[in-house]
């Protein structure tokens, strides 16, 4: 059987800039736009070049929304705030 462990606490947003968070998620939107107009006008040089281009906006689209999920530590590696 396996040892419960408490879960570990998540990251505190109230310490975060909220301009940096807002200006993140305005690169991630822009850069999602730039994306999908990028492959869609692959789609107008041939069918085939933007059917590949798909495959790749996919990934890029994936790395895109994994860059906003990861958490920005609060304090440096390390330390620990639980007392």
């Amino acid at each position: 059987m396996f040892p419960v462990i408490p879960p570990i606490e998540a990251p505190s947003t109230a310490e975060e800039d909220p301009r940096r968070r807002v200006q993140f998620r305005l690169w991630q939107i822009s850069m999602s736009a730039i994306t999908l107009l990028a492959t869609l006008w692959c789609f107008t040089l041939h069918p085939i070049v933007g059917i590949i281009a798909s495959f790749i906006a996919k990934h890029v689209l994936v790395a895109i929304l994994a860059a906003g999920l990861t958490p920005v530590p609060a304090s440096p590696p390390g330390s620990s705030n639980r007392g």
